[in-house]
């Protein structure tokens, strides 16, 4: 169907708890980002992300990572898009300014989830809504 993949650099200012670790709701929020981008370039509209059925978080994601998250719709429904994520570290911080490529990246977080687009012809957020200042 189709796959979208968004690189980022983890800033040490998202690090919560001791060894520079950054919690598990980082992740899902890059999961968002990228099915924004999946259901534009699907639907031409942002759409809205309806839920989880399945959240993994494998190994820890630390401030001066990179990660490599994906998202691949695995299902399409009139409305809806089933998505399989997946966020890869792909670099290491190693301290300092220092950091090197992992051999063998390692799966952080895995994720199924649920977005919803508007009915071909209405947008997502009802004209009355957008008027409102």
């Amino acid at each position: 169907m189709i796959t979208v993949t968004h690189r980022r650099y983890v800033p040490y200012s998202h690090a919560h708890y001791a060894g520079n670790l950054v919690d598990g709701a980082y992740s899902l929020g890059l999961f968002g980002d990228v099915a924004t981008e999946v259901c534009i370039r699907l639907d031409g509209d942002e759409g809205l992300f309806a839920s989880y059925s399945d959240v993994q978080f494998r190994a820890p994601v630390q401030a001066g990572d990179v990660l490599e998250v994906t998202a691949a719709v695995t299902r399409m429904g009139t409305r809806s898009r089933t998505i399989d994520f997946t966020a890869t570290v792909v670099c290491r911080g190693a301290g300092g300014s220092a950091a090197q490529v992992l051999a063998e990246p390692v799966v952080a977080v895995t994720a199924t989830g649920t977005v919803v687009v508007p009915a071909k012809g209405r947008p997502t957020i009802p004209p009355a809504a957008q008027n409102r200042t």
